[in-house]
């Protein structure tokens, strides 16, 4: 007698992969054709599968790059080698399963989504009835549309972490393995997306107030405390819509496939609510509480900064310039938030010194590719391994031309107003020589990290010379 076994039938969505190729498609199409968005409800109205269809003919995914569920993939194959047939039933359209059922190799049917049917709970579960009869299969799910299905599956093998999913799959009697989701809480991935450690760059809003000696004016300390949050919040936005964007590229990179919507660790569906909702807090926030000048700075900072998320990172040359923009606009926006004038040499300073630092993260990146035998232009980039030579030779000349304005700006009438001693000043010109030139070794030699600001927030040294660099301000200023 020859004993068989059941068919393992394996879920895709949120089961086999950790995200969801509704999401991603819609969120690809959304993107790529914004101006016809409304198509996304034209097409929803004509039911789901009609929108399943419509998306799945209109955008692509890289089957390659997915964010799987290892262990379960593991364990399939385990089964597979035990000969045993493996099926796939997803509510996704077939047109995206086939793609990821023929880059895994391990199923020997596809029963998926078509223009005529929405293959999701009850209509999979009469699907694979009538197909293998009732408790004629095996069935791996993650949801609580799953649970129909697992009713009248011989094994009910749930991928979650969820308490309240697992107890209602055992209530059955016909619990099987339990995988965990391999995902993080949701507030802690939502935290991670958001970069809450990026918001020391908006400490460059209080640098006028520095500049101008206004710190001793509680109304200007609060103000620019305000113009930081404001800040900060509009650039967390700006962080979730850029990962959004880049989720296909960042799947690639080595680093960047670790953010939570490129590993699948938070839904796309959260990034398109959190963002808007973030820039709605911020631009309430300075709307209410700040000067009108500050809030159009805030609104310039976020239409550059979705130009460049959309397209302007993808211009060489115009990327860096931007980025230096970015970091600039912040010192302006400092500036109107306390209405105190902007200078020539602060300016040109912020400028020369921010576009280094754009040319080091260009850098890292071209190092690494370089290195990884990569001679193909970056991934969402306009570079290649080939221009290594130009970016270090361009980043390293602006960064020493900032100090050349630094030392200008010691000989300026205007700075012998602010300083009993502005002689001192020249002391500073040295330590901002040692550290951008160390910084660019460090980066000739691959160990920076290809966000410089996250490099100095993590290096000791650098939080030496940011120490010493305040204390020959406040000593130029203090000692006559």
């Amino acid at each position: 007698m020859t004993f068989t076994l059941r068919p393992l039938v394996v879920d895709l969505d949120g089961t086999l992969i950790k995200t969801d190729l509704l999401l991603e498609t819609a969120s690809q199409f959304a993107l790529a054709q914004p101006w016809q968005t409304y198509k996304l409800l034209a097409w929803l109205s004509q039911g789901k599968s009609a929108l399943k269809t419509h998306l799945a003919q209109n955008t692509s995914i890289d089957a390659t790059a997915l964010p799987y569920k290892e262990a379960l993939i593991t364990w399939l194959k385990q089964e597979k080698a035990q000969g045993r047939v493996i099926v796939m039933a997803t509510a996704s359209h077939r047109l995206l399963a086939d793609q990821v059922a023929n880059h895994l190799g391990l199923f020997d049917e596809v029963l998926a989504t078509d223009a005529s049917a929405n293959l999701k709970a009850d209509a999979k579960c009469a699907a694979l009835v009538a197909k293998y009869g009732e408790k004629g299969f095996d069935y791996v799910g993650n949801d609580w549309a799953d649970i129909v299905v697992w009713q009248s599956a011989a094994q009910a093998h749930v991928v979650s972490r969820s308490s309240r999913l697992i107890e209602a799959a055992r209530r059955h009697g016909n619990l099987g393995k339990v995988f965990s989701d391999d995902k993080p809480p949701l507030a802690q991935a939502l935290l991670k997306a958001m970069r809450p450690h990026q918001w020391v760059k908006n400490l460059l809003v209080f640098i006028p107030l520095l500049a101008a000696h206004r710190y001793d004016d509680a109304i200007s300390v609060l103000q620019a405390l305000l113009a930081f949050i404001a800040f900060g919040l509009t650039a967390s936005s700006v962080y979730l819509l850029n990962d959004l964007v880049d989720v296909a590229d960042d799947r690639h990179h080595a680093r960047k496939r670790q953010r939570p919507f490129a590993a699948g660790h938070l839904s796309l569906l959260h990034g398109w609510l959190a963002w808007p909702l973030l820039l709605a807090c911020a631009f309430t926030l300075a709307a209410a509480a700040l000067p009108l000048p500050f809030t159009l700075s805030l609104g310039a900072y976020f239409v550059l900064t979705l130009a460049y998320s959309l397209r302007l990172k993808q211009i060489p040359m115009v990327d860096v310039l931007t980025l230096a923009g970015l970091y600039t606009l912040r010192i302006i926006a400092g500036a109107a938030v306390i209405a105190v004038p902007l200078t020539f040499w602060l300016l040109s300073f912020s400028m020369f010194l921010f576009l280094s630092l754009a040319f080091i993260k260009r850098y890292s990146e071209l190092k690494a590719a370089r290195q990884n035998g990569q001679t193909k232009a970056l991934r969402g980039r306009g570079y290649t391994s080939q221009d290594l030579e130009l970016v270090a030779n361009l980043g390293g000349s602006a960064g020493y031309t900032g100090v050349l304005v630094l030392a200008l700006y010691i000989q300026d009438a205007h700075t012998a107003s602010l300083y009993a001693t502005p002689q001192a000043i020249w002391l500073a010109c040295p330590l901002l020589l040692f550290w951008i030139s160390r910084a660019w070794l460090i980066a000739h030699r691959g160990q920076m990290h290809d966000d410089p600001i996250v490099f100095a927030l993590k290096d000791r040294i650098s939080w030496a010379v940011a120490a010493l660099f305040a204390t020959v301000f406040v000593a130029a200023r203090a000692i006559a």
